[in-house]
């Protein structure tokens, strides 16, 4: 890796925002469970063969469930704009019933900064072509992969481009392995590179370049989604 600007460069101003800083409270652990749940709900429905009249049964119960989780008098905390960056990731979110979610985790014996390591089994509802993945969402989760590698610098930002080289089908409830690492740093791009593996067998390369961005974006940015963010019962 090799960065051409100084440590004082533009972007490097704080630490990765995918870094757990404090622990879950019970509320968080609640929304935990319910995306669990709803995650199962989604597979499930999406796949049921049971009657009409159990269908129809089912989505009374739902939207029962919908009116409790609106319900008002929260504890404080337990609001989804008030939960940390990873819980809300559409990949590996705990929080998030659309992720799967996808486990990661720092490989560090990876050259000078280490290696991202995200594993992931694709169900029916991310399929594309029969039986296998769709393409949109291994090139998303390659974005979601890289997004935490490139955060490995210290400087992190968002992404500039994204490239990928589909090598073989992905296959739907099959282990994959996501490895993403940083290529080099050129002032505030941070170039990086993936793969995808399933075995042996390499499904995917990727390669993608992130623009750093000062910490007070990122405020602006947390800070705009909470204004803009639906109040309960709206």
């Amino acid at each position: 890796m090799t960065n051409t600007d100084s440590e004082e460069s533009e972007g490097v101003s704080f630490p990765s925002f995918h870094d757990r800083t404090t622990e879950l409270t019970d509320a968080d652990r609640a929304r935990v469970r319910l995306a669990e749940v709803t995650r199962n709900l989604i597979l499930d429905s999406f796949m049921s063969t049971a009657r009409i009249e159990d269908i129809d049964a089912a989505v009374v119960n739902v939207l029962k469930a919908i009116d409790n989780v609106n319900a008002p008098g929260g504890v404080p905390g337990s609001a989804a704009a008030e939960s940390h960056f990873t819980d809300r990731s559409p990949f590996y979110g705990i929080m998030n019933p659309l992720s799967m979610p996808m486990t990661m985790e720092q490989d560090e014996s990876f050259g000078e900064l280490g290696a991202i390591v995200g594993v992931a089994t694709f169900t029916e509802p991310y399929e594309g072509p029969p039986g296998h993945v769709h393409g949109g969402y291994i090139a998303a989760a390659f974005d979601e992969v890289l997004g935490m590698t490139q955060s490995l610098t210290g400087r992190p930002g968002m992404t500039g481009t994204l490239s990928i080289k589909y090598r073989a089908p992905t296959p739907l409830h099959t282990e994959i392995v996501y490895r993403g690492w940083v290529d080099r740093v050129e002032g505030r791009k941070i170039f990086t590179k993936g793969t995808s593996h399933i075995g042996d067998t390499l499904c995917a390369e990727a390669e993608a370049v992130f623009l750093s961005m000062p910490a007070e974006l990122m405020d602006r940015l947390r800070k705009g989604r909470d204004l803009s963010a639906p109040t309960q019962n709206q």
